[in-house]
């Protein structure tokens, strides 16, 4: 199954998005499970999300930190960057598991998140979360 990352990776950063969808299976599934109103299916709109990903991002590159295989699944942990069209810095980072069923990306859950630009300490990020703020004096 890592040979279809390794051929995504490559298909990602020639930005290819035929041979990204050869890739596919044509009911491919993909949920984001952070963002439940992203879900979609079809291997058409894989397609033209990374069509506009790459118009968008004409830089765009990718990186796979790890990937481990698990039966039929593949977690890989990725690495994007690039800049956008409108001059922004683009970051992510994150893991995506993708069931691989003969020779084809069947489903995907991808937990990708943007980078923060601005550093947010842990204390700041626990409040965001809980509505408290952590005492480090532990009282």
């Amino acid at each position: 199954m890592s040979e279809v990352i390794d051929r995504l990776l490559l298909a990602m950063n020639a930005h290819d998005p035929e041979g990204m969808a050869a890739l596919f299976h044509e009911n491919y599934h993909s949920e984001q499970p952070a963002h439940p109103g992203r879900t979609f299916t079809g291997r058409g709109q894989m397609h033209a999300n990374w069509a506009a990903m790459f118009a968008g991002i004409p830089d765009f590159r990718t990186e796979s930190i790890r990937s481990v295989d698990d039966g039929n699944t593949t977690w890989t942990e990725w690495s994007w960057t690039g800049n956008r069209t409108d001059g922004q810095p683009f970051q992510a980072r994150g893991v995506t598991l993708f069931e691989v069923n003969d020779g084809l990306i069947t489903s995907g859950r991808l937990y990708m998140e943007d980078v923060e630009a601005e550093a947010v300490g842990i204390e700041q990020a626990v409040e965001n979360l809980s509505g408290r703020r952590p005492d480090p004096a532990g009282s």
